[in-house]
């Protein structure tokens, strides 16, 4: 069980058919196995005990991920948003390596010890133009590390999470059927490299036998213009481009995408709005969420659009409210709700989230496996299954409010203030109150050309919840924090009302 078995099933049932376009650059997939072959070579050659790479997508992406499976090699993809210093403190935790990069990065790294660099367009032409004799085998073990993917370190210094072999592929066999994309089937990708979206989006197309367009940077208009002339039939947006590519619609005012059939998104909490108003201006577009994390080789949960459909149109609270959850399990995947002493708790109950399956990893660097005994992984997500699996997210767990001592989702209340027609988003969190220990916080986005005052908003969570989830404090902003992709940074949202109310 290796990527590379993906890519060589994949090159061998469609070899002529397109895998990955940048711009006017394609590679076929017959290309990419032969240019992943030369790369691989070059690695064998060498001492280095890691593929790096530190740039936006492109087609040396998909290059530089197999010849590191074909090589043995973990492929370590870094955030090249971060700071000089803290590439450099990643970069000496995974020397000896080769480190695949843009320009500019090549000359400020050239001499660094540890490090091989190579940019990005000449990896890719030496491993097109390569003429070496290459190897036919790869490890077959399914115990080698397939993928370093460091975490954001929000409360530290980044952990390096550990995916082999046997996750990913476990995650593709329950997920993606092999050759099941259609010879006019293309799908639009602008995640980052450096996230797990950016690498599962690899290997799914791959496996699926599907065309990939890369979009290096997003910009709305940018987006739909690509997915019309491109004839994109399938994407993936983080919630927030989501946000953006609907906005973008509705002020063209002209039809939306027709090529487009299936649309997932993910990463980040999506507003019932925004969702409500995507169906409506793509209706012939089969929407499904996405639910995973990087130590869980990505998906584990899928709301589908049967789901979708259904949460739409129903007249029941309970369906209706579906479409703000993340969905079901996917085969051979187990959730389970803990409360904080790790007892499981019963349906509609809030708590920890708790994964099980073989696609989940939970195993960093340095620090071994985190699953527990019965192989459990504690995502330190908060959330909610009802009684038919559904789950609901409510942010992280340590973002639960703790007022007097009563624990508040503010996902819960975010919920409702989005309810309102006025908020276009909003972020609730805890902050020091001398008599209850924390108070409720909302920094809220309002609709353009639209006024709405605090009073009015708490009035109505008061309506909607009980009065002590009503906020104190209610701030106005023009937008929130989010990465790039699309994760809500509450940390941020604290900081900045600590420091007297910079979003205001």
């Amino acid at each position: 069980m290796n990527l590379m078995m993906l890519l060589e099933m994949a090159a061998s049932g469609f070899s002529d058919r397109v895998a990955f376009t940048n711009g006017t650059d394609a590679l076929t997939y017959t290309a990419l196995y032969d240019a992943a072959g030369q790369a691989a070579s070059q690695l064998r050659n060498g001492n280095d005990a890691h593929l790096a790479m530190l740039d936006v997508s492109s087609l040396a992406l998909p290059v530089a991920l197999f010849a590191a499976a074909w090589a043995g090699k973990p492929f370590v993809p870094i955030n090249y948003r971060l700071s000089d210093a803290e590439i450099d403190a990643l970069l000496e935790r995974i020397a000896p390596c080769t480190l695949v990069t843009d320009a500019a990065h090549v000359a400020k790294l050239a001499d660094r010890e540890g490090v091989t660099c190579i940019e990005s367009e000449a990896f890719l032409q030496a491993a097109r133009d390569g003429q070496q004799s290459v190897a036919a085998d790869w490890s077959m073990e399914q115990e080698d590390t397939a993928v370093l993917l460091f975490t954001s370190g929000t409360t530290g210094a980044p952990k390096a999470a550990v995916l082999r072999h046997r996750h990913l592929v476990s995650y593709l066999l329950s997920s993606v059927e092999f050759g099941s994309a259609a010879d006019d089937e293309v799908i639009l990708v602008t995640v980052p490299p450096y996230h797990i979206a950016g690498v599962v989006s690899v290997i799914s197309a791959v496996y699926a036998g599907r065309k990939v367009v890369q979009l290096a940077s997003f910009n709305a208009r940018r987006w739909i213009e690509l997915a019309r002339a491109e004839r994109v039939t399938n994407a993936f947006l983080v919630p927030t481009m989501l946000r953006d590519v609907v906005a973008e619609l509705d002020a063209q005012g002209q039809e939306g995408i027709p090529s487009l059939r299936a649309l997932a998104y993910g990463g980040g909490k999506m507003p019932r709005a925004v969702i409500e108003r995507a169906m409506q201006l793509l209706p012939q577009v089969e929407f499904t969420q996405a639910y995973g994390l990087t130590e869980t080789s990505s998906t584990v949960c899928v709301l589908r659009p049967n789901a979708h459909r259904a949460a739409l149109v129903s007249d029941d609270p309970a369906i209706q409210r579906r479409l703000t959850s993340v969905g079901q399990a996917l085969p051979g995947i187990e959730l389970q709700i803990r409360d904080a002493q790790g007892r499981a708790l019963a349906s509609g109950e809030r708590g920890e989230i708790y994964v099980r399956g073989e696609q989940v990893s939970g195993e960093y660097v340095g620090k071994g496996s985190l699953l527990d005994d019965a192989g459990w992984f504690a995502t330190r997500d908060a959330g909610e299954l009802d009684d038919e699996g559904f789950l609901f997210l409510e942010g992280r767990a340590d973002d639960v409010i703790v007022r007097g001592a009563e624990n508040m989702s503010p996902g819960e209340i975010e919920d409702v203030l989005l309810s309102h027609a006025a908020v276009a988003d909003a972020a609730v969190v805890g902050v020091a109150d001398e008599q209850w220990g924390e108070a409720v916080a909302a920094v809220v986005v309002l609709e353009p050309a639209v006024e709405v005052d605090a009073q009015e908003l708490r009035n109505w969570v008061k309506a909607h919840l009980r009065s002590s989830r009503v906020p104190r404090d209610v701030f106005f902003a023009e937008q929130l924090p989010y990465n790039e992709t699309g994760k809500l940074l509450r940390r941020v949202v604290r900081e900045q009302l600590a420091t007297a109310g910079d979003v205001c």
